[in-house]
Protein backbone atom coordinates (compact mmCIF):
# COMPACT_ATOMS: atom_id res chain seq x y z
CA UNK A 1 0.00 0.00 0.00
CA UNK A 2 2.95 2.34 1.04
CA UNK A 3 4.38 1.87 -2.70
CA UNK A 4 1.22 2.90 -4.15
CA UNK A 5 0.86 6.11 -2.41
CA UNK A 6 4.57 6.96 -3.36
CA UNK A 7 4.15 5.77 -6.76
CA UNK A 8 0.64 8.34 -7.11
CA UNK A 9 2.93 11.07 -5.26
CA UNK A 10 5.02 10.84 -7.97
CA UNK A 11 2.49 11.12 -10.53
CA UNK A 12 1.63 13.78 -8.83
CA UNK A 13 5.08 15.96 -8.34
CA UNK A 14 5.67 15.17 -12.33
CA UNK A 15 1.88 16.90 -12.78
CA UNK A 16 2.57 19.78 -10.91
CA UNK A 17 6.09 20.30 -12.59
CA UNK A 18 4.29 20.45 -15.84
CA UNK A 19 1.25 22.13 -15.25
CA UNK A 20 1.74 25.01 -12.21
CA UNK A 21 4.08 26.49 -10.75
CA UNK A 22 2.16 28.05 -7.44
CA UNK A 23 2.07 24.59 -5.72
CA UNK A 24 5.60 23.67 -7.17
CA UNK A 25 7.02 23.51 -2.71
CA UNK A 26 3.84 21.29 -2.22
CA UNK A 27 4.31 18.98 -4.84
CA UNK A 28 8.28 18.60 -4.45
CA UNK A 29 7.45 17.55 -0.99
CA UNK A 30 5.54 15.31 -2.12
CA UNK A 31 8.24 13.95 -3.88
CA UNK A 32 10.59 14.27 -1.05
CA UNK A 33 7.61 12.01 0.93
CA UNK A 34 7.39 9.32 -1.71
CA UNK A 35 11.05 8.61 -2.11
CA UNK A 36 12.05 8.23 1.33
CA UNK A 37 8.46 5.67 1.76
CA UNK A 38 10.17 4.07 -0.88
CA UNK A 39 13.70 4.19 0.42
CA UNK A 40 11.97 2.62 3.97
CA UNK A 41 10.50 -0.10 1.90
CA UNK A 42 13.96 -1.01 0.58
CA UNK A 43 16.08 -0.74 3.73
CA UNK A 44 13.07 -2.77 5.17
CA UNK A 45 13.61 -5.92 2.81
CA UNK A 46 10.12 -5.88 1.77
CA UNK A 47 8.79 -6.87 -1.69
CA UNK A 48 8.08 -3.94 -3.28
CA UNK A 49 4.94 -4.71 -5.18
Amino acid sequence: MLYTIAVVLVILWILGLVTSHTLSGFVHLLLVIAIVVIVLRLISGRKLL
